[in-house]
């Protein structure tokens, strides 16, 4: 039986050479290697390794079923330095900014989720049209390398060990595949090692009701388990239901009330999240709230439940009075007309973030990892300082390698 599970395991393991050192038991990568459907493995997306060396992003893909897997990289350049950005699926942030200098190499790992539609009983997540072309919803793991990235090996293998937080949202909390839009749900793997793995199932315009009809909370409950961890963050679109039932204390409140439920069947842990303030400014300089009761509601149901609470929509706020009105500007999706391809007027949204805002309310997400004393914080990464929303990052610090797919319409849920 031990042998029989050792096989099994090798059988599982996918091992790459992009190096010309000819490894055992390694398959070579050359730069001709492209991904088929029939091979299950190469570049893809249009790119390949060369273009690393140019500092522009390419994409190396695995045909892999649903699970957490064990990512382990060896980078580093005979001649050259190196620094490397490294995305997975949906550009969710793994790895940043690791530099190698001439001659000298780094091995590091990280864990990545992939997820499938199917539910069981012949039942599937229900779709959104823009999620069925999506890398978070296919058949295989897609790797972006960013920056002057130069790949020796790439190991990758299911694990079973892994604490998995499963995430539950609107666009403030998806994936966003497209610049220069994005969440703190896709920034916040950077800050963890393996032993925890982020299942991101959000998706823009979604309230709690709408996650429930299209059997998003089936999806998580049927590969949740004990131990896991369920994020729950709603209130931007759950405001906009009008029914005779519906409103912070009534539908909102009891829906929310049942996630926590059914997490806590499974064995799992529920933690409500409240939801992030809008860059709504009053006179006095202050964040105006905007939601209504809807952060209130969170908060009480969070001490009726006796569930740990990340009050996001305040620490969001008290980081955009921080950053100030119009400086503010540049944690949200602002750009003037002509940023991107055939986008002829400005941008001007305060609800959804860019990149730099996603990240500092990701830092503000790990924060209250810490503050609630959860026990997946012993895999946040060493040497993160206390972060306090009210002294931000400096966003001219903050440093991008845009991925190639850009959108300008705006998510869902606006």
């Amino acid at each position: 039986m031990a042998l029989c599970a050792t096989l099994s395991a090798q059988s599982n393991l996918h091992q790459y050479d992009f190096s010309s050192n000819k490894l055992k038991r390694f398959t070579a990568v050359t730069s001709q290697t492209n991904y088929t459907t029939e091979k299950g493995f190469g570049y893809d997306l249009g790119t390949n390794a060369d273009m690393g060396r140019d500092n522009k992003p390419f994409y190396f893909s695995v045909k892999l079923p649903e699970g957490n897997y064990l990512v382990t990289l060896k980078l580093g350049d005979v001649k050259q330095a190196t620094s490397s950005t490294v995305k997975a699926e949906s550009r969710r942030l793994m790895l940043e900014g690791l530099k190698t200098a001439p001659g000298k190499y780094i091995t590091t790992s990280f864990v990545v989720n992939i997820k499938d539609r199917l539910i069981g009983g012949g039942k599937e997540v229900g779709l959104k049209p823009r999620e069925l072309s999506k890398l978070d919803w296919d058949d295989k793991l897609t790797l972006e390398f960013d920056g002057h990235t130069v790949i020796q090996t790439l190991t990758i293998a299911p694990v079973k060990d892994q604490v998995t937080i499963y995430l539950a949202g609107n666009s403030t909390v998806v994936n966003q595949e497209d610049e220069p839009w994005a969440s703190w749900g896709q920034m916040i793997p950077r800050f963890f090692n393996p032993g925890v793995a982020f299942a991101n199932h959000a998706e823009s315009g979604l309230t709690l009701g709408s996650f429930l009809g299209s059997r998003r909370l089936d999806k998580i409950m049927s590969v949740i388990k004990p131990g896991d961890y369920l994020f729950i963050e709603f209130g931007h679109n759950d405001q906009k239901e009008k029914g005779a039932n519906d409103g912070a204390w009534k539908s909102y409140t009891e829906r929310l009330k049942l996630f926590v439920q059914e997490t806590r069947k499974k064995g799992a842990i529920p933690v409500i999240v409240t939801s992030t303030s809008r860059r709504s400014f009053g006179p006095d300089g202050k964040i105006v709230n905007s939601l209504g009761d809807f952060p209130a509601a969170a908060r009480k149901v969070a001490q009726d439940e006796k569930v740990a609470l990340i009050d996001l929509n305040l620490m969001s706020a008290q980081l955009y009075e921080a950053l100030g009105e119009e400086p503010s500007k540049k944690a949200f999706v602002h750009y003037p007309a002509n940023s991107y391809p055939g986008q002829d007027k400005p941008l001007a949204d305060n609800t959804h973030f860019n990149p730099y805002g996603a990240y500092e309310l990701a830092k503000c997400i790990v924060q209250g990892i810490k503050d609630n004393q959860l026990g997946i914080q012993k895999f946040i990464v060493k040497g993160l300082p206390v972060f306090d929303p009210s002294q931000p990052d400096a966003a001219a610090e903050f440093k991008w390698q845009e991925s190639p797919a850009k959108v300008t319409v705006k998510p869902d849920g606006n």
